[in-house]
């Protein structure tokens, strides 16, 4: 048996409902607030690809390691690196300030022994997944609540989680967003384009509020500012990396009339957590919680927006 997966995909991408739901024949589990990630092992080598496919090995040597040991020679999983608070809640600013360890939260298995498990149902790649990391203290499976999706929903709400992703236990491993696979929040958090910063004022050093876009119909709208979430730490290394792309122009399409504003080229992405997002398409009680690099600038849709 060859020690090498005969291929690299893309996640399988839930697609955003707005209402939670029940349906028969679907499963509900915890909505995680990390990295998604990808691990194959092919042998004594594990590679961890993030879903843009940038490598990740390094950045997480224990969830490598660990993965390292299982038994299987070949092994593909889909999961979720993350890092939890005192409540066991996983929150990404936790899990990017490295002040928890982080685990590795699987829900899938791809590949196995030399088998393609994609074309196979979720139900039958979930206890193959389970199996094989069973006795990890690394890796655990993806948590599972209440089997009606609108209980879940309440307890998802209760404990503190992020939302809640719904799966057809019936469906293969689509590469891409699917409607096979549908997600519903609890709370708002989402990626936006970093568009720019205004000075500081008062005591505050190197950048008042970041500006905020988004992409609807192939333009950046502008979504608002943020300036909360920061320390001086913080605000420090984010200046650092902006220098390098300080442009003249913005390509926000509706740029707010602000004075001495610095505008950014859109490469850098911000998750932000936020109350809402009004009539006026603007982010209610934005927080900073960190800067993402797993996907790519002109993948960050207006929230509910798709392309």
């Amino acid at each position: 048996m060859t020690e090498k997966i005969p291929f690299r995909i893309g996640p399988m991408l839930p697609t955003l409902v707005a209402k939670p739901f029940d349906r028969q024949g679907w499963v509900y589990e915890e909505k995680y607030d990390g990295y998604r990630i990808l691990a194959y092992k092919e042998g004594n080598r594990v590679t961890l690809l993030s879903r843009n496919g940038n490598g990740r090995t390094e950045a997480y040597p224990d969830v490598a390691t660990a993965v390292a040991m299982l038994p299987a020679r070949t092994l593909l999983l889909d999961g979720e690196v993350v890092a939890f608070d005192r409540h066991r809640v996983s929150r990404f600013q936790i899990l990017q300030e490295g002040r928890s360890a982080p685990v590795y939260a699987v829900f899938d298995c791809l590949f196995q022994d030399g088998h393609d498990l994609r074309a196979k149902p979720l139900a039958a790649r979930r206890g193959l997944m389970e199996a094989a990391i069973r006795g990890s203290k690394v890796l655990f499976a993806s948590h599972r609540l209440n089997s009606s999706g609108l209980q879940a929903f309440q307890e998802a709400k209760t404990r503190g989680y992020e939302g809640v992703v719904a799966k057809d236990l019936d469906s293969p491993y689509i590469e891409g967003r699917t409607r096979r696979w549908l997600k519903f929040k609890v709370h708002q958090e989402d990626e936006f384009v970093i568009a720019g910063y205004t000075q500081p004022a008062g005591s505050r050093e190197y950048f008042g509020a970041l500006l905020l876009g988004a992409y609807y119909r192939g333009h950046l709208q502008y979504v608002g500012k943020v300036g909360t979430g920061f320390n001086r730490e913080l605000l420090a290394s984010l200046f650092q990396k902006f220098q390098p792309l300080v442009r003249k122009k913005t390509v926000l399409i509706d740029p707010p009339r602000e004075k001495e504003v610095t505008y950014l080229a859109p490469r850098l992405i911000a998750q932000i957590a936020y109350q809402e997002l009004t009539a006026e398409q603007k982010l209610r009680q934005p927080v900073f919680l960190g800067l993402r690099n797993d996907k790519s600038a002109d993948q960050c849709f207006l929230p509910g927006e798709t392309e």
